[in-house]
């Protein structure tokens, strides 16, 4: 009897919404039903299970991280002060030797809590020891789009490859909200017979790339002096633009390069990272209105945040001291933001009937954000994560009153733990040079 009274299973009553382009409307019912936005209407019927009254709060896609590395949280604060070929030779790489599976599933789950506060509800992850991030993906609620490390210079590479691939056919069809692809680390640690070997692999999976691509100048100049190809070039002629792809960073792409970029896309551009190694400013800024550009924050071992606001912050702050005030305009910048939706394809971003409900209410009466003349700007440049009051995906909270839900004293106990062991490990022998 009951069930049949409910017609839905959560109404989100008189919103204020902020649609993916960044246009805004009062006075909306959002009826959510077996995780989708069943019907947005002025009416309001009742027959919802759970109704929350958002009449004095705006209601939001959510966001997406397009790129991190998010169990390198348990390294946050570890390489502090140092260039880029330190911050990886000297500091990461020989730290991550020495990782083992849980210290990947607690930093993982660590990085997805911080992620979940701030409003992301699905990112890309390029990393190792994939399966047990796709375990705190399955555990926390949020989407993740799971990408293995594959470092084409190994010995065994062939291996690791095999391994991905077994990952993604055993899990690809767990949860709507996982989703693998291949994630062959940069052509400069791929040689390209191995990395259209790769990619290859990828064609026969049907799934997409996820890639490091351009990262600095120094990149760009090397690849140039051994191949004369850009690392663009060297990633086209292997098969790279055929597959649905994640370009991580690109910051130092070339104007030659961008007869290569298709539909398929997407640059995930992560400026705190470039800011803090000094890797400068690359070509992305005089070209953002021209590239597919999405946000990601890098990991934390790097950006310190999870935070694709933050991030989305500095790419308009930076453009404007050092273009032109007037431009990286709000809705641009808020639809580069929502861009990331489309990379992964969810079927999530968009306010409309038949898209996921991934969605997030925000409270902008706050002090940090009042008054609230636009609400594009008090989100872009004032708003903090307590601004976000709840976070769903699939039609459910993972985030509610202020509260990432799936964390607890136990999670954080074991998060101590192993932070405790890296450090007493310490560093390992390098194998792989940047």
């Amino acid at each position: 009897m009951f069930k049949d009274f409910y017609k839905w299973d959560m109404l989100l009553r008189d919103c204020n919404i902020i649609d993916e382009k960044g246009n805004t409307k009062s006075g909306s019912n959002i009826y959510i039903l077996n995780g989708k936005i069943n019907k947005i209407s002025e009416e309001y019927e009742e027959g919802a299970k759970e109704v929350v009254d958002c009449k004095n709060y705006y209601v939001t896609p959510g966001f997406v991280n397009l790129h991190t590395h998010v169990p390198m949280n348990i390294l946050k604060g570890l390489a502090e002060d140092v260039n880029i070929n330190d911050w990886f030779n000297t500091e990461i790489f020989p730290y991550e030797s020495k990782l083992n599976p849980m210290d990947v599933y607690y930093g993982a789950l660590l990085g997805i809590s911080e992620m979940i506060d701030s409003g992301v509800t699905a990112f890309a992850d390029h990393y190792l020891f994939a399966d047990k991030i796709c375990d705190a993906v399955i555990q926390s609620g949020i989407r993740g789009d799971i990408a293995p490390t594959i470092f084409g210079l190994a010995d065994n590479y062939e291996d690791i490859l095999d391994e991905a691939s077994e990952l993604i056919e055993k899990r690809r069809n767990e949860s709507g909200r996982l989703k693998l692809r291949i994630g062959p680390h940069a052509p400069y640690t791929c040689p390209q017979d191995r990395l259209e070997k790769i990619i290859k692999r990828a064609e026969e999976l049907e799934v997409g790339i996820h890639i490091h691509v351009s990262e600095t100048e120094e990149q760009v100049s090397q690849s140039l002096d051994v191949h004369g190809k850009t690392p663009f070039q060297m990633l086209y002629e292997a098969g790279g633009f055929k597959r649905p792809l994640i370009i991580a960073h690109g910051l130092w792409v070339e104007e030659e390069d961008f007869k290569y970029i298709n539909d398929k896309s997407y640059f995930a551009i992560c400026p705190k990272t470039y800011m803090k190694l000094g890797m400068g400013k690359g070509k992305v800024w005089d070209n953002y209105d021209k590239l597919p550009l999405c946000i990601g924050t890098d990991g934390a071992a790097s950006s310190n945040t999870l935070n694709p606001l933050e991030q989305l912050r500095f790419l308009a702050l930076i453009g404007k001291f050092e273009n032109r005030a007037e431009d990286f305009k709000l809705k641009h910048m808020w639809e580069i933001l929502m861009r990331g939706h489309k990379a992964l394809n969810f079927n999530t971003g968009e306010l409309k009937e038949g898209f996921n409900a991934d969605l997030l209410i925000w409270d902008l009466n706050m002090t940090n954000t009042y008054p609230n003349y636009n609400p594009l700007a008090s989100i872009i440049y004032s708003a903090e994560s307590k601004n976000i009051i709840h976070s769903i995906v699939e039609g459910k909270f993972i985030k509610k009153n202020g509260e990432v839900l799936f964390k607890n004293e136990f999670i954080w106990s074991e998060i101590g733990a192993v932070s405790k062991k890296i450090v007493d490990r310490g560093k390992g022998i390098n194998k792989v040079s940047y």
